[in-house]
Protein backbone atom coordinates (compact mmCIF):
# COMPACT_ATOMS: atom_id res chain seq x y z
CA UNK A 1 0.00 0.00 0.00
CA UNK A 2 1.52 3.94 -0.99
CA UNK A 3 2.08 5.83 2.44
CA UNK A 4 1.32 9.09 2.43
CA UNK A 5 3.41 10.15 5.46
CA UNK A 6 6.49 8.36 7.81
CA UNK A 7 4.80 9.41 11.60
CA UNK A 8 5.22 5.17 12.10
CA UNK A 9 8.77 5.67 11.24
CA UNK A 10 9.20 9.09 13.22
CA UNK A 11 7.41 7.41 16.56
CA UNK A 12 9.61 5.22 16.15
CA UNK A 13 12.99 6.40 15.95
CA UNK A 14 11.73 9.19 18.90
CA UNK A 15 10.47 6.21 21.02
CA UNK A 16 14.42 4.28 20.03
CA UNK A 17 16.36 7.51 20.65
CA UNK A 18 15.04 9.34 24.13
CA UNK A 19 17.09 8.69 27.38
CA UNK A 20 16.43 9.82 30.66
CA UNK A 21 19.03 12.32 30.10
CA UNK A 22 17.42 14.19 27.08
CA UNK A 23 13.92 15.05 29.48
CA UNK A 24 14.39 18.57 30.34
CA UNK A 25 14.25 19.47 34.05
CA UNK A 26 11.18 21.93 33.49
CA UNK A 27 9.38 18.31 31.69
CA UNK A 28 10.33 15.97 35.29
CA UNK A 29 8.96 18.85 37.42
CA UNK A 30 5.62 18.97 35.30
CA UNK A 31 5.59 15.01 35.09
CA UNK A 32 5.67 14.69 38.62
CA UNK A 33 2.86 16.93 39.34
CA UNK A 34 0.98 14.46 36.56
CA UNK A 35 2.27 11.68 38.34
CA UNK A 36 0.73 13.47 41.85
CA UNK A 37 -2.18 13.59 40.16
CA UNK A 38 -2.98 10.77 38.33
CA UNK A 39 -2.06 8.38 41.60
CA UNK A 40 -4.12 10.16 43.97
CA UNK A 41 -7.34 9.61 41.38
CA UNK A 42 -6.20 5.66 41.34
CA UNK A 43 -6.84 5.81 44.83
CA UNK A 44 -9.96 7.79 44.39
CA UNK A 45 -11.30 6.08 41.58
CA UNK A 46 -10.97 2.62 43.34
CA UNK A 47 -14.03 3.25 45.13
CA UNK A 48 -16.32 3.89 42.42
CA UNK A 49 -18.87 1.20 41.64
CA UNK A 50 -17.38 0.31 37.94
CA UNK A 51 -14.16 -0.01 39.14
CA UNK A 52 -14.99 -2.13 42.31
CA UNK A 53 -17.01 -4.44 39.26
CA UNK A 54 -13.67 -4.63 37.45
CA UNK A 55 -11.50 -5.63 40.38
CA UNK A 56 -14.14 -8.11 41.17
CA UNK A 57 -13.37 -9.78 37.55
CA UNK A 58 -9.91 -9.30 37.55
CA UNK A 59 -9.94 -10.72 40.92
CA UNK A 60 -12.42 -13.66 39.19
CA UNK A 61 -9.81 -14.72 36.37
CA UNK A 62 -6.89 -15.16 38.38
CA UNK A 63 -3.82 -15.69 36.33
CA UNK A 64 -0.01 -14.70 36.63
CA UNK A 65 0.76 -12.39 39.64
CA UNK A 66 2.47 -9.27 37.75
CA UNK A 67 0.65 -6.63 39.48
CA UNK A 68 -1.78 -5.09 42.51
CA UNK A 69 -4.90 -3.73 41.73
CA UNK A 70 -5.30 -0.33 43.00
CA UNK A 71 -7.32 -0.31 46.71
CA UNK A 72 -7.77 -3.64 46.81
CA UNK A 73 -4.89 -5.01 48.89
CA UNK A 74 -1.96 -7.34 47.63
CA UNK A 75 -3.51 -9.80 45.58
CA UNK A 76 -2.00 -9.68 41.86
CA UNK A 77 -3.70 -10.44 38.65
CA UNK A 78 -2.11 -10.48 35.32
CA UNK A 79 -0.56 -7.44 33.66
CA UNK A 80 -3.00 -6.41 30.88
CA UNK A 81 -6.47 -6.93 33.31
CA UNK A 82 -4.53 -4.85 35.90
CA UNK A 83 -4.23 -1.99 33.34
CA UNK A 84 -7.54 -2.37 32.91
CA UNK A 85 -8.57 -1.64 36.03
CA UNK A 86 -5.52 1.08 37.06
CA UNK A 87 -6.85 2.96 33.77
CA UNK A 88 -10.44 3.02 34.68
CA UNK A 89 -9.66 4.06 38.46
CA UNK A 90 -7.50 6.87 36.76
CA UNK A 91 -10.19 8.07 34.63
CA UNK A 92 -13.58 7.17 36.73
CA UNK A 93 -14.12 10.76 38.00
CA UNK A 94 -13.47 12.27 34.66
CA UNK A 95 -10.80 14.41 37.30
CA UNK A 96 -7.35 13.37 35.29
CA UNK A 97 -4.81 16.29 33.77
CA UNK A 98 -5.92 17.14 29.86
CA UNK A 99 -3.27 18.25 27.32
CA UNK A 100 -3.37 21.65 25.82
CA UNK A 101 -3.50 23.03 22.67
CA UNK A 102 -2.86 26.49 20.92
CA UNK A 103 -4.56 25.81 17.64
CA UNK A 104 -7.59 27.97 17.27
CA UNK A 105 -9.28 25.12 15.05
CA UNK A 106 -8.80 22.56 17.41
CA UNK A 107 -11.51 21.03 19.12
CA UNK A 108 -10.85 20.56 22.84
CA UNK A 109 -12.92 17.59 22.92
CA UNK A 110 -10.05 16.10 20.78
CA UNK A 111 -7.28 16.79 23.06
CA UNK A 112 -6.26 13.56 25.15
CA UNK A 113 -6.08 13.01 28.63
CA UNK A 114 -2.31 12.47 28.76
CA UNK A 115 -1.21 11.11 32.09
CA UNK A 116 -3.31 7.82 32.75
CA UNK A 117 -2.42 5.40 30.00
CA UNK A 118 1.40 6.22 30.01
CA UNK A 119 1.77 5.93 33.87
CA UNK A 120 -0.32 2.65 34.04
CA UNK A 121 1.12 0.88 31.48
CA UNK A 122 5.07 1.93 33.06
CA UNK A 123 3.86 1.04 36.65
CA UNK A 124 2.13 -1.89 35.77
CA UNK A 125 5.25 -3.59 33.62
CA UNK A 126 7.66 -2.06 36.16
CA UNK A 127 5.65 -4.11 38.71
CA UNK A 128 6.13 -7.27 36.55
CA UNK A 129 9.48 -6.95 35.78
CA UNK A 130 10.39 -5.88 38.93
CA UNK A 131 13.22 -4.13 40.34
CA UNK A 132 12.41 -1.04 37.61
CA UNK A 133 14.69 1.82 38.37
CA UNK A 134 12.21 5.04 38.71
CA UNK A 135 14.37 6.80 35.72
CA UNK A 136 13.05 4.13 33.67
CA UNK A 137 9.31 4.24 34.92
CA UNK A 138 9.84 8.56 34.32
CA UNK A 139 11.28 7.87 31.04
CA UNK A 140 8.56 5.50 29.77
CA UNK A 141 5.53 8.34 30.99
CA UNK A 142 7.14 10.69 29.60
CA UNK A 143 8.03 8.42 25.85
CA UNK A 144 4.58 7.73 26.16
CA UNK A 145 2.87 10.51 27.12
CA UNK A 146 4.73 12.84 24.52
CA UNK A 147 3.38 9.70 21.59
CA UNK A 148 -0.15 10.29 22.76
CA UNK A 149 -0.19 13.77 22.57
CA UNK A 150 1.18 14.37 18.80
CA UNK A 151 -1.01 11.90 17.54
CA UNK A 152 -4.17 13.94 19.35
CA UNK A 153 -2.57 17.11 18.38
CA UNK A 154 -2.14 16.06 14.27
CA UNK A 155 -5.45 14.33 13.84
CA UNK A 156 -7.87 16.28 12.32
CA UNK A 157 -11.18 17.61 14.32
CA UNK A 158 -13.09 14.90 12.41
CA UNK A 159 -11.79 12.35 14.51
CA UNK A 160 -13.80 13.97 17.81
CA UNK A 161 -16.84 15.28 16.01
CA UNK A 162 -17.42 11.54 14.20
CA UNK A 163 -17.76 10.47 18.14
CA UNK A 164 -14.31 9.03 18.91
CA UNK A 165 -13.48 9.44 22.39
CA UNK A 166 -9.90 10.56 21.78
CA UNK A 167 -8.61 9.20 25.41
CA UNK A 168 -10.05 5.49 24.66
CA UNK A 169 -8.40 6.08 21.01
CA UNK A 170 -4.54 7.73 20.78
CA UNK A 171 -4.91 6.75 24.92
CA UNK A 172 -3.64 2.91 23.21
CA UNK A 173 -0.67 4.28 21.71
CA UNK A 174 0.37 6.25 24.71
CA UNK A 175 0.58 3.15 27.01
CA UNK A 176 1.75 0.77 24.11
CA UNK A 177 4.86 3.30 23.83
CA UNK A 178 5.28 3.33 27.58
CA UNK A 179 5.22 -0.41 27.94
CA UNK A 180 7.15 -0.77 24.81
CA UNK A 181 10.17 1.49 25.94
CA UNK A 182 10.08 0.31 29.50
CA UNK A 183 10.36 -3.56 27.64
CA UNK A 184 12.96 -2.39 25.81
CA UNK A 185 11.52 -2.92 22.18
CA UNK A 186 12.98 -1.61 18.93
CA UNK A 187 13.11 -1.57 15.29
CA UNK A 188 10.55 -3.92 13.99
CA UNK A 189 9.16 -5.35 17.36
CA UNK A 190 8.26 -1.60 18.12
CA UNK A 191 6.57 -1.03 14.87
CA UNK A 192 4.89 -4.29 15.30
CA UNK A 193 3.65 -2.65 19.07
CA UNK A 194 2.38 0.16 17.08
CA UNK A 195 0.70 -1.45 14.58
CA UNK A 196 -1.32 -3.41 17.31
CA UNK A 197 -1.76 -0.54 19.16
CA UNK A 198 -3.92 0.95 15.95
CA UNK A 199 -6.15 -2.02 15.49
CA UNK A 200 -6.93 -1.99 19.41
CA UNK A 201 -7.44 1.50 19.78
CA UNK A 202 -11.76 2.28 20.49
CA UNK A 203 -13.95 4.51 22.07
CA UNK A 204 -17.41 6.44 21.07
CA UNK A 205 -18.62 8.67 22.78
CA UNK A 206 -22.31 7.76 23.40
CA UNK A 207 -20.79 6.34 26.53
CA UNK A 208 -20.06 9.47 27.57
CA UNK A 209 -21.82 10.02 31.25
CA UNK A 210 -21.84 6.14 31.87
CA UNK A 211 -19.10 3.55 33.65
CA UNK A 212 -18.14 2.89 29.86
CA UNK A 213 -16.89 6.34 29.11
CA UNK A 214 -13.73 6.10 32.01
CA UNK A 215 -13.65 1.88 30.62
CA UNK A 216 -12.53 3.62 27.30
CA UNK A 217 -9.38 4.32 29.28
CA UNK A 218 -8.95 1.36 31.07
CA UNK A 219 -8.94 -0.48 27.70
CA UNK A 220 -6.57 1.89 25.92
CA UNK A 221 -4.24 0.75 29.24
CA UNK A 222 -5.11 -2.48 28.56
CA UNK A 223 -4.73 -2.70 25.02
CA UNK A 224 -1.16 -0.68 24.94
CA UNK A 225 0.05 -3.33 27.33
CA UNK A 226 -1.06 -6.01 25.39
CA UNK A 227 0.10 -4.45 22.15
CA UNK A 228 3.73 -4.07 23.83
CA UNK A 229 3.58 -7.74 25.52
CA UNK A 230 2.76 -9.95 22.01
CA UNK A 231 4.89 -7.36 19.84
CA UNK A 232 7.90 -8.43 22.59
CA UNK A 233 6.94 -12.09 22.01
CA UNK A 234 6.88 -12.01 18.00
CA UNK A 235 3.67 -11.29 17.39
CA UNK A 236 3.18 -9.01 13.92
CA UNK A 237 1.38 -6.26 12.85
CA UNK A 238 1.43 -3.56 9.97
CA UNK A 239 4.93 -1.79 10.79
CA UNK A 240 3.37 1.41 9.20
CA UNK A 241 0.09 1.79 10.63
CA UNK A 242 -0.29 5.17 11.44
CA UNK A 243 0.47 6.20 7.64
CA UNK A 244 -1.54 5.46 4.20
CA UNK A 245 -5.18 5.44 3.65
CA UNK A 246 -5.71 2.64 5.66
CA UNK A 247 -3.59 4.11 8.84
CA UNK A 248 -4.70 5.22 12.18
CA UNK A 249 -5.02 8.82 11.07
CA UNK A 250 -6.84 8.71 7.58
CA UNK A 251 -9.70 5.23 9.28
CA UNK A 252 -9.97 7.06 12.14
CA UNK A 253 -9.88 10.98 11.53
CA UNK A 254 -9.86 11.45 7.98
CA UNK A 255 -5.91 12.45 7.68
CA UNK A 256 -3.80 14.57 9.70
CA UNK A 257 -2.24 18.25 9.39
CA UNK A 258 0.59 17.39 7.41
CA UNK A 259 2.22 20.83 8.56
CA UNK A 260 2.02 20.42 12.59
CA UNK A 261 3.52 16.41 11.68
CA UNK A 262 6.71 17.93 10.46
CA UNK A 263 7.84 19.42 13.57
CA UNK A 264 8.14 16.14 14.28
CA UNK A 265 7.84 14.27 18.40
CA UNK A 266 9.83 15.72 20.95
CA UNK A 267 9.95 19.12 19.18
CA UNK A 268 9.51 20.41 21.91
CA UNK A 269 8.05 17.61 24.35
CA UNK A 270 4.05 18.57 24.79
CA UNK A 271 4.25 18.00 28.64
CA UNK A 272 6.26 21.54 28.09
CA UNK A 273 4.73 23.10 25.71
CA UNK A 274 2.00 24.07 24.80
CA UNK A 275 1.95 22.10 28.20
CA UNK A 276 -0.70 20.58 30.52
CA UNK A 277 -3.75 21.25 32.81
CA UNK A 278 -4.40 19.71 35.70
CA UNK A 279 -8.31 19.71 36.64
CA UNK A 280 -9.83 21.44 39.69
CA UNK A 281 -13.33 19.63 39.05
CA UNK A 282 -13.88 15.68 38.62
CA UNK A 283 -15.94 17.21 35.01
CA UNK A 284 -15.68 17.86 31.24
CA UNK A 285 -12.67 19.99 30.97
CA UNK A 286 -14.87 21.85 28.93
CA UNK A 287 -17.13 22.72 32.11
CA UNK A 288 -14.53 23.91 34.17
CA UNK A 289 -14.85 27.70 33.55
CA UNK A 290 -18.44 28.41 33.60
CA UNK A 291 -17.97 26.11 37.11
CA UNK A 292 -15.46 29.00 38.10
CA UNK A 293 -18.08 31.60 36.80
CA UNK A 294 -20.45 30.44 38.64
CA UNK A 295 -18.80 30.24 41.73
CA UNK A 296 -17.54 33.36 41.45
CA UNK A 297 -21.00 35.23 40.82
CA UNK A 298 -22.41 32.69 44.02
CA UNK A 299 -19.52 34.04 46.24
CA UNK A 300 -19.49 37.79 45.00
CA UNK A 301 -23.19 38.12 45.63
CA UNK A 302 -23.84 35.98 48.42
CA UNK A 303 -26.25 34.04 46.57
CA UNK A 304 -28.04 31.36 48.29
CA UNK A 305 -30.46 28.00 46.60
CA UNK A 306 -33.44 29.77 47.73
CA UNK A 307 -33.22 33.20 46.88
CA UNK A 308 -32.63 31.52 42.68
CA UNK A 309 -35.77 31.51 40.11
CA UNK A 310 -33.78 30.96 37.00
CA UNK A 311 -30.42 29.95 35.95
CA UNK A 312 -29.39 30.60 32.03
CA UNK A 313 -26.29 29.16 30.14
CA UNK A 314 -25.06 31.11 27.36
CA UNK A 315 -22.75 29.31 25.06
CA UNK A 316 -20.86 27.63 21.42
CA UNK A 317 -21.31 23.96 20.16
CA UNK A 318 -18.07 23.40 21.81
CA UNK A 319 -19.62 22.92 24.71
CA UNK A 320 -23.14 22.33 24.46
CA UNK A 321 -22.23 19.45 22.16
CA UNK A 322 -20.53 17.43 24.41
CA UNK A 323 -22.06 18.50 27.79
CA UNK A 324 -24.94 17.15 26.62
CA UNK A 325 -27.44 15.98 29.89
CA UNK A 326 -30.15 18.08 30.10
CA UNK A 327 -31.05 16.92 33.74
CA UNK A 328 -28.30 14.65 34.98
CA UNK A 329 -30.13 11.96 37.33
CA UNK A 330 -26.76 10.38 38.58
CA UNK A 331 -22.77 11.55 39.16
CA UNK A 332 -21.74 10.18 36.01
CA UNK A 333 -24.25 12.09 33.94
CA UNK A 334 -23.68 15.76 36.06
CA UNK A 335 -19.82 15.39 34.54
CA UNK A 336 -21.46 15.92 31.41
CA UNK A 337 -24.38 18.52 32.49
CA UNK A 338 -24.49 22.10 32.65
CA UNK A 339 -27.27 22.65 34.84
CA UNK A 340 -26.21 19.47 37.30
CA UNK A 341 -22.67 21.21 37.58
CA UNK A 342 -24.00 24.72 37.83
CA UNK A 343 -26.94 23.63 40.53
CA UNK A 344 -24.33 21.74 42.48
CA UNK A 345 -21.93 24.83 42.84
CA UNK A 346 -25.20 27.16 43.86
CA UNK A 347 -26.08 23.80 46.12
CA UNK A 348 -22.84 23.80 47.63
CA UNK A 349 -20.49 26.11 46.53
CA UNK A 350 -18.03 23.52 45.92
CA UNK A 351 -17.76 20.40 43.53
CA UNK A 352 -15.38 17.78 44.28
CA UNK A 353 -15.79 14.02 44.13
CA UNK A 354 -17.65 13.99 47.33
CA UNK A 355 -20.52 16.37 45.54
CA UNK A 356 -20.26 13.40 42.56
CA UNK A 357 -22.85 11.29 44.65
CA UNK A 358 -26.01 9.45 42.82
CA UNK A 359 -28.15 10.29 46.00
CA UNK A 360 -27.46 13.72 45.76
CA UNK A 361 -27.55 14.31 41.72
CA UNK A 362 -31.10 12.54 42.40
CA UNK A 363 -32.13 14.50 45.58
CA UNK A 364 -34.54 16.64 45.15
CA UNK A 365 -32.84 20.19 45.51
CA UNK A 366 -30.56 18.98 42.98
CA UNK A 367 -33.20 17.85 40.45
CA UNK A 368 -35.41 21.31 40.80
CA UNK A 369 -32.70 23.54 40.32
CA UNK A 370 -31.57 21.67 37.29
CA UNK A 371 -35.51 21.97 35.72
CA UNK A 372 -35.04 25.67 36.40
CA UNK A 373 -31.60 26.22 34.01
CA UNK A 374 -31.80 27.02 30.35
CA UNK A 375 -29.36 25.92 28.59
CA UNK A 376 -28.92 28.25 25.33
CA UNK A 377 -26.55 27.87 22.07
CA UNK A 378 -25.04 31.78 21.91
CA UNK A 379 -24.71 32.20 17.78
CA UNK A 380 -22.47 35.35 19.02
CA UNK A 381 -20.31 32.94 21.14
CA UNK A 382 -19.80 30.43 18.39
CA UNK A 383 -18.88 32.70 15.80
CA UNK A 384 -15.65 34.21 18.02
CA UNK A 385 -14.21 30.79 17.54
CA UNK A 386 -13.43 27.54 19.57
CA UNK A 387 -9.82 28.61 20.33
CA UNK A 388 -11.12 28.91 23.67
CA UNK A 389 -13.94 28.05 26.35
CA UNK A 390 -16.48 31.36 26.10
CA UNK A 391 -19.66 31.51 28.03
CA UNK A 392 -22.09 33.48 29.98
CA UNK A 393 -24.50 32.68 33.31
CA UNK A 394 -27.19 34.96 33.84
CA UNK A 395 -29.33 34.00 37.25
CA UNK A 396 -32.49 35.61 37.79
CA UNK A 397 -33.53 36.27 41.70
CA UNK A 398 -36.74 35.71 43.20
CA UNK A 399 -36.67 39.44 43.96
CA UNK A 400 -36.42 40.77 40.31
CA UNK A 401 -32.60 40.86 39.90
CA UNK A 402 -30.41 39.42 36.90
CA UNK A 403 -27.15 38.94 37.73
CA UNK A 404 -24.48 37.83 34.83
CA UNK A 405 -20.88 36.74 34.72
CA UNK A 406 -18.96 35.89 32.05
CA UNK A 407 -16.64 32.61 32.04
CA UNK A 408 -12.59 33.82 32.45
CA UNK A 409 -10.73 32.35 29.52
CA UNK A 410 -7.54 32.11 31.32
CA UNK A 411 -8.92 28.44 32.99
CA UNK A 412 -7.99 27.58 36.23
CA UNK A 413 -5.81 24.44 36.03
CA UNK A 414 -3.90 25.36 32.62
CA UNK A 415 -0.37 26.50 32.02
CA UNK A 416 -1.03 30.10 32.54
CA UNK A 417 -2.85 29.50 35.30
CA UNK A 418 -1.80 26.62 37.62
CA UNK A 419 -3.22 24.76 40.38
CA UNK A 420 -0.05 25.56 42.89
CA UNK A 421 1.45 22.69 44.45
CA UNK A 422 -0.58 23.40 48.16
CA UNK A 423 -3.44 23.15 45.47
CA UNK A 424 -2.27 19.49 44.04
CA UNK A 425 -1.36 18.26 47.62
CA UNK A 426 -4.34 18.84 48.93
CA UNK A 427 -6.34 16.91 45.74
CA UNK A 428 -4.01 14.09 46.05
CA UNK A 429 -5.03 13.61 50.10
CA UNK A 430 -8.54 14.58 49.09
CA UNK A 431 -8.69 11.96 46.74
CA UNK A 432 -6.25 8.90 49.28
CA UNK A 433 -9.22 9.67 51.95
CA UNK A 434 -10.33 6.33 53.00
CA UNK A 435 -8.29 4.07 50.85
CA UNK A 436 -5.37 4.65 52.43
CA UNK A 437 -4.12 6.17 56.22
CA UNK A 438 -3.04 9.72 56.58
CA UNK A 439 0.60 8.12 56.88
CA UNK A 440 0.58 6.17 53.93
CA UNK A 441 -0.97 9.01 52.36
CA UNK A 442 1.86 11.29 52.85
CA UNK A 443 4.34 8.33 51.92
CA UNK A 444 3.32 8.13 48.82
CA UNK A 445 3.00 11.66 48.10
CA UNK A 446 6.54 11.84 48.86
CA UNK A 447 7.48 9.14 46.62
CA UNK A 448 5.62 10.09 43.87
CA UNK A 449 7.19 13.48 44.20
CA UNK A 450 10.66 12.27 43.97
CA UNK A 451 10.02 9.56 40.88
CA UNK A 452 13.79 10.21 38.84
CA UNK A 453 15.41 11.04 41.83
CA UNK A 454 15.62 7.11 43.64
CA UNK A 455 12.27 6.69 44.61
CA UNK A 456 10.88 3.02 45.12
CA UNK A 457 8.80 1.51 42.86
CA UNK A 458 8.00 -1.22 44.11
CA UNK A 459 6.69 0.62 47.47
CA UNK A 460 4.58 2.74 45.48
CA UNK A 461 2.59 0.17 43.87
CA UNK A 462 2.36 -1.23 47.26
CA UNK A 463 1.20 1.77 48.56
CA UNK A 464 -1.55 2.20 45.51
CA UNK A 465 -2.52 -1.38 46.62
CA UNK A 466 -4.03 -0.09 49.94
CA UNK A 467 -4.17 -2.06 52.81
CA UNK A 468 -6.59 -5.05 52.02
CA UNK A 469 -9.65 -3.61 53.77
CA UNK A 470 -11.17 -3.31 50.25
CA UNK A 471 -10.62 -6.79 48.48
CA UNK A 472 -11.76 -8.86 51.72
CA UNK A 473 -15.17 -6.09 51.45
CA UNK A 474 -14.84 -7.08 47.43
CA UNK A 475 -14.49 -10.71 48.18
CA UNK A 476 -17.87 -10.79 50.37
CA UNK A 477 -19.48 -8.74 47.97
Amino acid sequence: MTQTSDITSQAIGFIERMTYADIPEEALAIGRRCMVDTVGLYLAGSQEASVRILIKDALAQGGRSDAPLPGAGRIKVPAALAGRVWGTSGHAHDWDDTQVSHDPAHVYGLLTHPSVPPLTAALIVASELGNVDDKDVMLAFQVGFEVECKISEWMKPRHYRRGHHTSGTVGTFGAAAAAAKLLGLTGEKLAHALGLAASFAAGIRVNFGTMTKPLHVGRACENGITAAMLAAQGFQADPCALDGPWGFFSVMGEGFDEEKAKSGFGAPLTIVSPGVSIKPYPSGILTHQSMDAMLKLVLDNDLKPDEVERIRFFAGKNIIEPIRYPIASNHLQAKFSMPALLSMIILCRRASHHEFQDAFVAGEAMQDLQARTDVINDSDIDAQGYDKIRSRIEVVTKDGRTLVQWADERYRGGPSNPIDDDGLDAKFRMCAEGVIDDRQSSDLLALVRTIGEGADIARITDLISGTGKQSREIAAE
